[in-house]
């Protein structure tokens, strides 16, 4: 079970070089990565982010795997903030840990993997948040939880569930689960699908302070719109970074 969550969080190393899945190795600084995920977790969190079907290129003359930022309209690659040396370093202290817990926490808190994109053909994804999410579906799952039974849950900032808290930041968190606990959640629907939007409208109550604050109103006007998961996470990452919220 501990390995399950480990392989989580390696499932897409191959994604921070480029190589294809079928052809990246298998083992990244003596750790084995880029295995498949159990109870078909990274399937149902693409399919969060990404339509079903043949990919095609959404963007044109972008076809990397950096991240393009929502706010900026441009690329998350920064060649004096990731230099090889520095991006390989990092990378290997996030993959090398062993305990799942930490490494949930690591992924969290980590600026390199936002840089990524979970899939060149869409570009304003992040694989730091579809990670996230894929280990927040396969603790569900093999806790014997239905995607149907799923809620998006909105908790206090300090307040951090391991594996299943897909966002956090200084005013609050993300989770993903059955139980919300008494905080304000709204259910994912009855299949995986590009439904952040729907999700975030139906939350019984808000985070943000849209009744006063011009750029909480912004960020939740924009969040309406966003139907990707992964891209609304990070576009929240982005946001607070971007307007030091």
């Amino acid at each position: 079970m501990r390995d399950e969550m480990v392989a989580a969080y390696r499932h897409d190393a191959h994604k921070m070089n480029g190589q294809p899945h079928d052809y990246a190795p298998e083992t990244f600084a003596g750790v084995l990565v880029n295995q498949t995920v159990p109870h078909g977790a990274d399937g149902d969190a693409s399919a969060l982010s990404r339509p079903s079907g043949k990919p095609e290129q959404t963007v044109e003359n972008h076809d990397t795997l950096y991240r393009l930022s929502l706010i900026e309209g441009e690329s998350r690659y920064d060649p004096q903030e990731f230099t090889r040396n520095g991006v390989e370093s990092a990378v290997r202290e996030l993959l090398a840990e062993d305990d799942p817990e930490a490494m949930h926490r690591m992924w969290l808190e980590s600026d390199i993997v936002s840089a990524f994109n979970e899939s060149v053909y869409y570009p304003y994804t992040s694989l730091k948040y579809h990670t996230l999410l894929v280990a927040a579906l396969l603790d569900n799952y093999r806790d014997g939880n239905e995607f149907a039974d799923l809620r998006l849950v909105v908790d206090d900032a300090e307040e951090i569930v391991p594996h299943r808290t897909v966002y956090a930041g200084d005013e609050f968190a993300l989770r993903i689960d059955v139980d919300a606990r008494g905080r304000p959640s709204a259910r994912l629907g009855s299949r995986p699908w590009r439904s952040w939007a729907s999700a975030w409208n139906r939350l019984a109550a808000h985070p943000l302070d849209t009744a006063h604050d011009k750029y909480d109103m912004l960020l939740d006007a924009n969040l309406r719109r966003i139907g990707a998961w992964s891209t609304a996470l990070q576009y929240i990452e982005d946001f607070q970074e971007a307007f030091n919220r």
